[in-house]
Parts: C-alpha cells; sequence; structure tokens
C-alpha cells in the first residue's frame, strides 16, 4: 500500500470482514444454547461437547483443504470455461484469490504486510463451514457418536458444502454460467446442503428411543429449556447480520465489469459481484424475519419452539433472492417458506417415521429447497451475476436467473450435495458400528457415558500409580 487511499480502503476491507467473523461467531453460541434448550438434561454436556469440538475439526481441516475446494473447482468437470485468468480485476497471480492460492498464506509466517485480506475472508467462510455442521448437529441430537459426529460435521463443514459453493456461490462457478443460478445469501449453499444431508443421515441413523408409539404415532418431544431456546434462537438471528455482511464484497468499482470504461462507480456488491447495499439488504433481512415470524406464530396457533425456528426458516426463504427483492416480497417469500417448511416437517415425520429434533431439516432444508425455486420465478431473467452485463471474458457467458436453473440447483444442493453424501456416510459409519449409541446409553443418557469413561480413566491413573 503506497498512497492513503489505498491504505484505507484495504485497511476497511480487511476490519469489515473481520467484524462479520466475530458476528457470526454468534451464529455458534445460538446453536449451543439452542441444542441444550432443545434437548433433555441426561444429554446436554454430550450435545455442548459436540458443538464444542466441531470449531477445531472443521477449523482445521479447513485451512488443510476446504479452502482448497473452493478455489480450484468453480468450473466442476470442465463444465464451462474460467474467467480466473481473464479478470484482472479481481484475480492476478500475487493475489491472495488466485486459484493457485492452497493454504492460508503462501509463506508459512504469522505476518504478511502485502496481505490484509486472505486471512479475514479465509475466517468468513471458515464460520459459513462451522454453521453448515452446527444445521446437522441440531437434527441428531441424544443418540449419535461423537465419532460420528466428527466425521460428518468434517465432510459437511469441508468437502460438500464447499463443493457446492465453489459451483454456485462463486463468480466463476459453473452453475451461474449454466443454469442462472443464484444464491446471494445462501438459501441453498449452506442451509439446503446442509437440511439435506441431516436427512440422509436421520434416515440411517433412526429415531429417539420413545419418539413413536408403538401405533407408529409420533410423540412430542419439546425443548427441556424455552429460555435457553429463545435466547439461542435470537443470538443467531444477530450472527444471521455478519452471515449477511460477510457474503458481500464492501467496496468495488463496478465501471469496467459493466462496460463503463473510464468511468469509476464504487459501491458494495453481492459474492457474484452483482451490485447491492447494506441498507437494500437491512430491508430484505428485517421484512423476511417478521414475515416468518408472523406466519410461524399462526400456523402453529402459537408455539413458542416453531413461532421462534420459523423466524430462522423465513430468513432462510428469502436469503436467495434478498439482494434483488422488494422488502414486501421478501415478508411474502418467508412466509411461504414457513408454511412449506411447517407442513412438510410433519409430513415426513409421519409418512417416514423421521426424527429431526430440532426441525433443523424443515427450517433450513426445505425452507432453503423452496427459496431457490421461489427466487427462479420472483427473479427470473435478472442477472445471475456482475458478469451477465458488461464485458465479457473469454466469450464466456452467463444464464440469466430462470425457473428451471434454479430449480435444478436445488436439485443439486438439497440431494445430489446434501442428502446422498449424508446417507451414504451414514450407512458406512453404521456398518461399521460407529454411528449410533448403545441403547442402553441413550437411556441412561450420553452424559452418565462421559462421566463413567472419565471415571475410569481417573481408576486406572490412579491404578497404574501405586
Amino acid at each position: 500500500m503506497t498512497d492513503q487511499l489505498s491504505a484505507l480502503t484495504t485497511i476497511f476491507t480487511e476490519f469489515y470482514y473481520w467484524v462479520t467473523v466475530v458476528l457470526m461467531f454468534l451464529i455458534h453460541v445460538g446453536f449451543c444454547m439452542y441444542e441444550v434448550g432443545a434437548s433433555r438434561y441426561k444429554h446436554h454436556q454430550h450435545t455442548l461437547m459436540k458443538n464444542t469440538m466441531l470449531i477445531p475439526l472443521v477449523t482445521i481441516t479447513w485451512f488443510f483443504f476446504g479452502w482448497w475446494i473452493y478455489w480450484a473447482f468453480p468450473t466442476g468437470p470442465g463444465l464451462a470455461p474460467s474467467i480466473m485468468n481473464e479478470s484482472a480485476a479481481l484475480i492476478t497471480d500475487e493475489s491472495a484469490f488466485s486459484a493457485t492460492w492452497y493454504t492460508a498464506t503462501s509463506d508459512l509466517m504469522a505476518i504478511n504486510l502485502n496481505d490484509h485480506i486472505s486471512g479475514v475472508f479465509w475466517a468468513a467462510f471458515l464460520l459459513f463451514s462451522w454453521t453448515a455442521a452446527s444445521i446437522v448437529s441440531g437434527a441428531v441430537i441424544e443418540r449419535i457418536t461423537t465419532f460420528a459426529f466428527g466425521i460428518l460435521a468434517i465432510a459437511i463443514g469441508s468437502v460438500f458444502w464447499t463443493i457446492d459453493a465453489a459451483w454456485g456461490w462463486h463468480f466463476d462457478g459453473w452453475m451461474l454460467k449454466i443454469l442462472g443460478y443464484h444464491d446471494a445469501y445462501a438459501s441453498g449453499v449452506i442451509h439446503a446442503i446442509a437440511g439435506g444431508f441431516a436427512l440422509g443421515i436421520l434416515c440411517v441413523l433412526g429415531p429417539r428411543i420413545g419418539k413413536f408409539s408403538s401405533s407408529g404415532e409420533p410423540r412430542n418431544i419439546g425443548p427441556r429449556n424455552p429460555w435457553l431456546v429463545t435466547v439461542g434462537l435470537f443470538l443467531i438471528y444477530t450472527g444471521f447480520w455478519g452471515f449477511y455482511a460477510a457474503c458481500n464484497i464492501p467496496i468495488y468499482d463496478l465501471g469496467p465489469e459493466y462496460g463503463m470504461e473510464g468511468v469509476t462507480f464504487w459501491t458494495a456488491t453481492n459474492i457474484y459481484v452483482t451490485p447491492t447495499t447494506l441498507s437494500g439488504i437491512t430491508f430484505n433481512f428485517l421484512m423476511s424475519l417478521s414475515g416468518g415470524l408472523l406466519a410461524g406464530y399462526v400456523i402453529s396457533k402459537g408455539d413458542p419452539f416453531w413461532t421462534y425456528s420459523s423466524g430462522l426458516a423465513g430468513v432462510i426463504t428469502a436469503s436467495a433472492g434478498n439482494d434483488l427483492y422488494h422488502p414486501i416480497q421478501a415478508m411474502i417469500i418467508a412466509m411461504i417458506g414457513v408454511w412449506v417448511a411447517y407442513k412438510l416437517h410433519y409430513w415426513v415425520e409421519r409418512k417416514f417415521k423421521i426424527d429431526d429434533a430440532v426441525g433443523a431439516v424443515a427450517v433450513h432444508g426445505y425452507a432453503g429447497f423452496v427459496g431457490l425455486v421461489i427466487c427462479g420465478f420472483v427473479l427470473n431473467g435478472y442477472p445471475s451475476s456482475g458478469y451477465s452485463v458488461g464485458a465479457m471474458w473469454d466469450g464466456t457467458t452467463y444464464a440469466a436467473i430462470n425457473p428451471l436453473g434454479m430449480f435444478i440447483g436445488a436439485i443439486i444442493m438439497f440431494f445430489v450435495l446434501g442428502f446422498f453424501p449424508g446417507y451414504i456416510i451414514a450407512r458406512v459409519l453404521h456398518g461399521m458400528g460407529k454411528l449410533r449409541i448403545p441403547r442402553e446409553v441413550e437411556l441412561a443418557g450420553l452424559d452418565y457415558q462421559i462421566l463413567e469413561d472419565a471415571s475410569s480413566d481417573e481408576k486406572a491413573v490412579a491404578s497404574s500409580s501405586r
């Protein structure tokens, strides 16, 4: 940085992403509180430990290979030509965002004064990875082994969501170019895939003991601490502000990208380099949150658990197009998504005997899926990316947003990269006898097993010291 203006721009961007990481950390705090509030007392310690250990597992694997996947595979198996080496405005040989950038820094050193962006941008994406793993965590509480959850957390957090982000949440992604896929705030690339992954696991894991009667009727195992559920979800709402902000490029010159050579026009953009503003997404975030809360309250007849969860489902449904929606559209779309998620949850529960302990598949998976489909209709013909207009590189063109492309994108997110990998990995773990805790442990409580293991270790140490 050789002049003060460029230094201020760079340091502002660095601080911007750093703040989003701090805010998104609250999402994880919220998930911990939410899951503990929803689980029974005898499983609390295990629930907390499961959420705690996904942090180091996903962080380390994301450092070694997750981030590399995002930059290495945006064009899929050669489905569309890349613009990575053509767009000098975004990608240069020296850029931290180069496709050859595999680890957090090219030099294994603590400080690189020429790089103010890669670490905070890496961390923002890392927190998305935590979110994907935490979504799965809530669905499987009270019956999964810690070992199995660790494997599954790495799979969704550092592999499969990263593949879908490379394909559909990258300015060079093939799904943008060919399908016209648009998912500005991750209805699909985080929420639909994580919900689908969780559903695949649940099909193998089975319900909690006592969830279904002998006749197959589902029993309600309600939250044990409504206060924790409430506070946890409000923390998730709060962290979602950071999530939305982290999906933006805070300051970007649209001039050359939009065919306006010699014109300088600075604004924020979404991750596809489509112009947006924090002001606009603030309208839409609050309207979709409010629409979700109202719809949840009405549909569930005032059930607190579903009312709070529906606020989140409303935001998730509208997130795909919340960079372009009118605020009233965002509110209505949120209401539709909540209705679909609520109805599907209970239909799947009764029809297939699926025990989704916190409604994670519904709130994230079904809402995310329907949000993508709705986006295809409401924004039909809008640019899928900033690269859909203005100058093109190497003859590359981007399809506009369209219903068919968004529906195919929803299938890819929920089923191809979500449900099927979750199901297959769960089947392998089940075959190894590593997926589900023993019946006697589930009845006594996972926390008692943790205490028993600790006690056994203490006795072994005492015995060896004699």
